[in-house]
């Protein structure tokens, strides 16, 4: 078993084209915040089930977040998602059953509105719930903070300062995958947590 690194944060959300931007925004408040953001995607490898690379990375994580909001059946098969469901569960079962490491993980639990989960996920009653309203703003701001409350970073810039890159770069952004020769549609996840560090690393942020 290894140790849960408190620079990693496991992000369990959607992936759909529709989500993209929500997707992004996490990715992206995540790296600017200083820590490391790990998700499914970041490795294609037949050799590992994706049940077991999820294992892998949420043991190798101390803190995650949770979108719960794509709770929509699928207009092919008429049923909802359950995958996010699925690996918050995961993460919660590895903090209440696993060892002294494992009991330091941390989650924030991301949906539209604060109660809409007790219609579809009443056992999660009690806990608390942050919402975004689906704006990838929100959701930057809302991870910022959840960031520096439980990681207690003095070096965390501010909620301003980061809300201010991450427009800066969404708005160069169709202009560097096109210097990059990449499909905006089709942004492989290494590639994109490639350009946001790149981003990151050269634009400072105004506290």
């Amino acid at each position: 078993m290894a140790v849960a690194t408190a620079r990693n944060v496991f992000i369990n959300c959607a992936f759909d084209e529709e989500f993209a931007p929500g997707f992004h925004a996490l990715v992206f408040a995540v790296i600017a915040c200083g820590f490391n953001a790990r998700c499914a995607r970041e490795m294609s490898d037949a050799t590992e089930t994706r049940i077991e690379k999820l294992y892998r990375i949420i043991d190798q994580s101390r803190f995650s977040i949770h979108d719960l909001s794509r709770t929509e059946l699928d207009p092919e098969h008429g049923l909802p998602r359950f995958n996010m469901p699925l690996e918050l569960g995961i993460f919660l079962g590895a903090k209440r059953f696993g060892d002294e490491d494992n009991r330091q993980k941390r989650s924030l639990v991301l949906d539209i509105t604060p109660y809409r989960f007790q219609k579809f996920i009443s056992d999660l009653a009690g806990m608390d719930i942050t919402d975004h309203g689906g704006d990838p703003r929100r959701m930057v701001g809302r991870v910022r903070d959840w960031l520096v409350t439980v990681s207690r970073r003095r070096s965390i810039p501010s909620t301003a300062a980061i809300l201010e890159r991450y427009d800066s770069f969404m708005a160069a952004l169709p202009s560097i995958l096109a210097d990059e020769g990449l499909d905006p549609h089709n942004v492989a996840y290494a590639d994109f947590e490639r350009l946001v560090l790149a981003w990151v690393k050269r634009v400072p942020p105004r506290r």
